[in-house]
């Protein structure tokens, strides 16, 4: 079967720019990803990072789906203990309404913060243990039920789809048991991902949404017109990224790019390397090829892309020639 091709913007705020720039940045990959024949876009949530802009999800997703035509657009995800279902259900009913049949709504049981940023939340950390129950009781309140005598207003005509986010056994079997579409986060936690596609798969129920299970999978891609731009892409998207993480453990460290590449060579720099395991770097030809034995082996149905270069004309020439060069795959 042909592969579904989907993109994760995660609305990158550059060193020295603002949230605003990141949200116009996010309005051309979406027109991009658009009318190249993308199927959806996610954008998620998290909360006290000041490189990325979509804390507040639902608002970013209405503020692209006025400014596109046709594409779906969702959550991927919304941190469901962050959140009472109530609040979600009233939000993404309202998208819904506003934008019918293009509005999907991913859900994830981590929080996206920290514990203080949890609590300032106004969240109780156990809350997590309560997801699959969270999960029932908001896809009763999109499906127009009323819950201890609460409906969730306005409901739309056709409730968005929703689908079980993870990077864990745990995710895989809570979507096989409610018969939901299964997206992991291989972009970022890759570990676990065939065995968890597997026990999914092997486990699914069908249900009213799904009859057979569906596997969306992550990726990450520099593509370039040439080879060793695209690499370079890569090395600097990804040391920007470390030198951040590291940061956010150690304010005030300052580790030159030689200091960067040693630390991701060492031992303890290898958990942090291996996060971007499933990476496509190079031309259309070579992202192609990758993608394609990357689809085959883990399964998916989709796969959810995140452009990664640093510049905004490079995400949106990554996302035009991806597409151009899967064309026949899909």
């Amino acid at each position: 079967m042909p592969t579904a091709l989907s993109l994760l913007d995660l609305a990158p705020i550059a060193r020295g720019g603002t949230a605003r720039e990141s949200f116009d940045a996010s309005i051309e990959l979406a027109q991009a990803a658009e009318r190249t024949g993308y199927r959806r876009v996610w954008y998620a949530e998290h909360h006290n990072m000041g490189s990325i802009a979509s804390s507040a999800t639902s608002v970013l997703i209405g503020h692209i789906a006025a400014r596109t035509e046709s594409i779906r657009l969702g959550a991927g995800g919304i941190m469901l203990p962050n959140h009472a279902p109530l609040v979600i259900a009233e939000q993404f009913g309202t998208l819904e309404t506003l934008f019918p049949g293009r509005i999907d709504l991913g859900l994830g049981r981590a929080p996206g913060s920290d514990q203080n940023t949890v609590l300032a939340l106004r969240r109780d950390p156990a809350q997590a243990d309560a997801f699959p129950q969270d999960v029932l009781e908001l896809q009763a309140y999109l499906g127009g039920k009323s819950v201890r005598g609460v409906r969730a207003v306005p409901h739309a005509e056709t409730a968005p789809p929703l689908y079980i986010l993870g990077s864990s056994l745990f995710g895989a079997r809570l979507a096989a048991q409610l018969g939901l579409p299964y997206a992991f986060a291989s972009h970022f936690a890759p570990d676990a991902l065939h065995e968890a596609v597997s026990v999914y798969r092997a486990e699914f129920t069908p249900s009213e949404q799904l009859t057979e299970p569906y596997v969306v999978a992550g990726a990450n891609v520099f593509a370039a017109e040439d080879h060793d731009v695209a690499v370079e892409q890569k090395t600097t998207a990804y040391r920007a990224r470390a030198r951040m993480m590291i940061k956010s453990g150690r304010p005030g460290v300052n580790l030159t790019d030689a200091e960067i590449d040693a630390f991701l060579a060492s031992p303890s720099g290898r958990p942090l390397a291996s996060m971007t395991k499933y990476t496509a770097a190079g031309t259309a030809d070579e992202v192609r090829e990758y993608l394609e034995g990357f689809a085959e082996s883990s399964g998916a149905d989709e796969l959810m892309l995140a452009h990664q270069a640093i510049g905004t004309a490079e995400r949106v020439l990554s996302v035009e020639l991806t597409a151009g060069a899967m064309a026949g795959s899909r």
